[in-house]
């Protein structure tokens, strides 16, 4: 008895860690990585902190022990004033007028041979092609002579004429404007095109924030130790308070129709992300189901997004997690105004 006494406290002081943690880290989407770098780190492992605190609240409500009551107070606390890691939504209304918007890190076509499949960037034409999308943005866009997306309309940016590598917005409707936005010093941008769909002009964004080069695939995620992981981290963060800064100041020019999509390489408990999903809606919170993870990792990180303005619909939101064609899943909303 007294050595369940001695398991159980242990298991509350650590339970009573992460639960402080947690809550400790609901207010860092409202701090700019800029005030505190270290800090913006920390957003990463909000899913990791959730997921723990909701099994220490099984735990308990097993035991029906009164400890059941810190990690049900820090999830509930959660539930009003953060972002939900995980969703069940039923909602799915396939209307003929729906706009089919698809978002997909490609990773180069895989063209510096991650994957020993020589047949990858036929099988993502494949794919792309298949789901009949309305509106495509790729990012890590390669300019290949063997493209296959069988939409007439497209913007591509490249970083020049012989440096092939960018973003991409494919449409099924003209593209009357279109633009980039030029990140400084970073191999990463955004782009934008204005999309004619039955007189109405949708304005969509195709974003790809500062690149974390987190490979999960190597020792330290490829740096030779943690603490120049964790500087390197901090300094993609403040990189992108810039580039976020950017695209809320040009976005807030045009008050049409927008979506906003890409791949943020931040996740939904980031300053970035409450920044750039201000005033709009997330179409995997309206109609996601399950953790939404979108980088192909153990562990579930949610980075690629499609965000709407208020007055559009999402009848649908699907992420394509069966796929290894790239180190991110494609995914898609259907939304109509």
């Amino acid at each position: 008895m007294k050595r369940n006494s001695l398991v159980n406290k242990l298991l509350f002081f650590i339970n009573s860690v992460v639960a402080t943690a947690l809550l400790l880290s609901y207010v860092l989407p409202f701090i700019s990585p800029k005030t505190i770098p270290a800090f913006a780190v920390f957003s990463l492992f909000v899913p990791f902190l959730v997921l723990i605190n909701l099994l220490f609240l099984v735990y308990w409500l097993i035991k029906l022990h009164k400890n059941t009551l810190l990690s049900l107070l820090v999830l509930s606390v959660g539930l009003f004033i953060s972002t939900p890691l995980l969703k069940f939504s039923n909602k799915e209304v396939i209307l003929n007028k729906d706009l089919k918007v698809m978002s997909f890190n490609v990773r180069m076509f895989n063209y510096y041979k991650w994957n020993d499949d020589t047949t990858i960037e036929q099988q993502i034409y494949k794919f792309i092609n298949s789901q009949s999308p309305d509106i495509v943005a790729l990012q890590e866009f390669y300019y290949s002579k063997s493209l296959n997306i069988k939409l007439p309309y497209k913007y591509i940016k490249t970083k020049s004429a012989t440096n092939k590598f960018g973003l991409a917005i494919y449409s099924r409707y003209p593209i009357i404007n279109s633009g980039s936005l030029d990140f400084k010093k970073s191999a990463n941008n955004t782009i934008f095109a204005d999309i004619i769909k039955n007189n109405d002009t949708i304005r969509v964004y195709n974003v790809h924030l500062e690149s974390l080069k987190i490979n999960p695939h190597k020792e330290n995620f490829g740096e030779k130790n943690s603490e120049r992981l964790f500087k390197r981290l901090a300094n993609g963060f403040v990189k992108q308070v810039d580039q976020t800064n950017l695209i809320l100041q040009h976005e807030n020019s045009w008050i049409g129709k927008k979506i906003v999509c890409g791949d943020f390489n931040n996740t939904a408990y980031s300053w970035a992300y409450k920044q750039l999903a201000k005033n709009k809606k997330d179409a995997f919170i309206e109609c996601g189901i399950g953790l939404g993870k979108s980088f192909r990792y153990a562990y579930p990180m949610r980075i690629d997004f499609v965000l709407t303005d208020k007055e559009a619909t999402i009848n649908q939101f699907k992420t394509y997690n069966n796929l290894e064609l790239s180190d991110h899943y494609p995914i898609m909303a259907r939304l109509h105004w």
